[in-house]
């Protein structure tokens, strides 16, 4: 029996929601006596397969079909699923990023198998195989039990901490098999932010709201994303007014994250904002307004002028920084 974790690449380089997976299917296996084995897609950078073994691999499968090097749903179903049947897999972890939100239903179908996005915990397998995700908007948690022989489970970003085992692996060639139905899908052009850290993937961020009153004052967000090491995010009117790349729209419809510091500068917090934010382990909230939504919401609060507050929050931090040199 195995645990097998498809490990997501960008251009080659494996993303951090990857090395999690693998993390998360190493400290399975230790309950569930399983071998690991990661899948990867398309090519990869030279010396890059070794480090899903740094993570707790003990197999890696390498499908390096040039077919591959674009993500397509379809393809990547079918060649996990591939995988899956000749490994006698019966756990299948996917990253709850947008490419295994798309993978997850459509290897249920092909494999058979109970399906649990988002979640964020290790199972208990006591008495059965239950997991827990976050429900309504983050409001509740559910534990869920899966009955089905082969199970997949999508992982929430930053819901657990990678974990270098520094393991060896045998890295195994594998030659996918497809169809006409495996690419009735294709990508027509591939549109990607460089050079900043991803929303999803992000421990801080730094989000403005309306209370910003326009483009032109985002650069103390950005100051102070970068002495932190943040990205950026914002609210839905904000995007909505192309102040800021939609990229960066966090809410109910639009990036759903989890960081460990999330820090709203001018943001009410309606529902639908707090929505996609809710998870994360502590939030900041800094208006002028102290009936503002958010404070209610939040684990901190500043009531002020976010042009006052703001500046001095990134002097506190290049303070904070230099006398750690």
């Amino acid at each position: 029996m195995a645990i097998l974790v498809f490990a997501e690449n960008i251009d080659g380089i494996y993303k951090k929601s990857s090395f999690e997976a693998v993390s998360y299917a190493a400290a399975t296996a230790t309950t569930t006596g399983d071998k690991v084995i990661a899948a990867s897609l398309g090519t990869v950078e030279g010396g890059r397969l070794e480090e899903l073994a740094r993570y707790g691999a003990d197999k890696i499968v390498n499908a390096a079909d040039k077919k591959l090097d674009t993500f397509n749903p379809q393809s990547y179903a079918s060649v996990i699923s591939q995988i899956a049947k000749q490994e006698n897999v019966t756990i299948v972890v996917l990253p709850n990023t947008y490419s295994g939100k798309s993978l997850a239903p459509r290897l249920a179908v092909k494999l058979n198998a109970g399906l649990v996005s988002g979640v964020i915990s290790l199972p208990e397998i006591s008495s059965g195989f239950k997991v827990k995700k976050t429900v309504f908007s983050g409001k509740a948690f559910a534990d869920v039990e899966i009955k089905t022989q082969v199970k997949i489970l999508s992982l929430t970003s930053n819901s657990y901490s990678p974990k270098e085992l520094n393991k060896a692996a045998e890295i195994a060639e594998f030659s996918p098999s497809f169809n006409d139905a495996d690419f009735t899908c294709q990508s027509v052009e591939v549109k990607r932010v460089s050079g900043k850290i991803p929303l999803t993937e992000a421990e801080l961020v730094v989000s403005g709201g309306r209370g910003m009153k326009g483009p032109e004052n985002w650069a103390m967000l950005e100051e102070l994303a970068t002495v932190l090491g943040a990205a950026t995010a914002c609210s839905k009117p904000v995007s909505d007014m192309h102040w800021r790349p939609h990229s960066e729209h966090v809410g109910q419809t639009g990036i759903t994250i989890k960081p460990n510091l999330y820090i709203a500068c001018g943001i009410s917090g309606a529902i639908q904002h707090l929505a996609g934010v809710s998870s994360s382990k502590v939030i900041v909230a800094i208006n002028k307004d102290p009936d503002a939504p958010f404070f209610k919401a939040a684990d901190y609060g500043i009531v002020g002028d976010i042009f006052e507050v703001v500046p001095k929050l990134v002097i506190a931090a290049k303070n904070l920084k230099s006398s750690q040199h």
